[in-house]
């Protein structure tokens, strides 16, 4: 899932890796709004970017969830925010300009001294490996299989937004019948980049009648978004057997709280 507003957000500032500033006031009420959506749902796991904001959200989530407020969770690098080199630290604006200068869509654009999307998709890929490893040596027993949800959590920019996603928005969505259940809160540009490569690459099914440009769209501060994921053992290590994605960018909590 997504992490809660920061200053910069409010001042539509680019954080990057190189900004590493706390949650503003609006952003620790949407990390309580979360932490209370799901406060009945038992993580056997949780990881997040080791950037101030997302650390800050992870814990007031778990602070607030009725069987994990004392688990420990992993912070790891590889979920840190795309590095948006030169351009972190001003206006959003001046990356729009930068990108039109180059020729070039704002989202596709990497300034200088940034890191380019594959670079990102890398850096998933490797957190995937440690992730799939985890999961299958604390919760895969002697199955062959092992199922696992994950609620991926981001900044301003990669998220959810439930309404087409979920007739109901229930906290447990999808949840029912796996082995684990893993938080991982992020960021938004992250998070964009792990649902394309999940959908286009990993070949993740969706649910009905939603479209790439819905899972694509930016996600909202404390956005969350669930996929399924299956795993198998191979004589090379864990592998994906396959990917379900539940829903993505839901906000239903926000609202409530609102």
């Amino acid at each position: 899932m997504n992490c809660g507003e920061t200053q910069y957000n409010k001042d539509k500032l680019l954080q990057g890796q190189g900004v590493d500033t706390p949650l503003s006031e609006t952003g620790v009420h949407q990390g309580e709004a979360v932490g209370r959506y799901l406060k009945d749902i038992r993580f056997n796991n949780v990881f997040a970017s080791n950037l101030q904001r997302a650390v800050q959200t992870a814990e007031i989530i778990l602070r607030n969830n009725t069987h994990c407020s004392g688990m420990k969770m992993v912070l790891e690098p590889l979920l840190r925010e795309r590095g948006f080199g030169v351009a972190e630290g001003r206006p959003k604006e001046d990356l729009k300009n930068m990108a039109n200068a180059a020729g070039q869509s704002c989202r596709d654009y990497t300034p200088p001294g940034g890191e380019t999307l594959d670079q990102v998709k890398l850096r998933f890929k490797k957190f995937l490996k440690v992730l799939f490893k985890q999961l299958l040596d604390e919760h895969g027993s002697s199955r062959p299989d092992a199922c696992a949800g994950t609620s991926a959590a981001g900044d301003a920019a990669n998220g959810m937004a439930a309404s087409a996603f979920a007739s109901d928005g229930l906290a447990d969505d999808g949840l029912q019948g796996l082995s684990a259940h893993v938080l991982v809160v992020s960021h938004g540009a992250y998070i964009r980049v792990v649902i394309r490569h999940l959908v286009e690459d990993l070949k993740c099914s969706l649910p009905p009648g939603v479209k790439m440009s819905q899972l694509l769209s930016p996600c909202p501060n404390t956005g969350i978004s669930r996929f399924i994921l299956t795993l198998s053992r191979s004589e090379s290590g864990p592998v994906l057997s396959t990917a379900r994605c539940v829903f993505t960018n839901r906000k239903d909590h926000l609202t409530a709280a609102e």
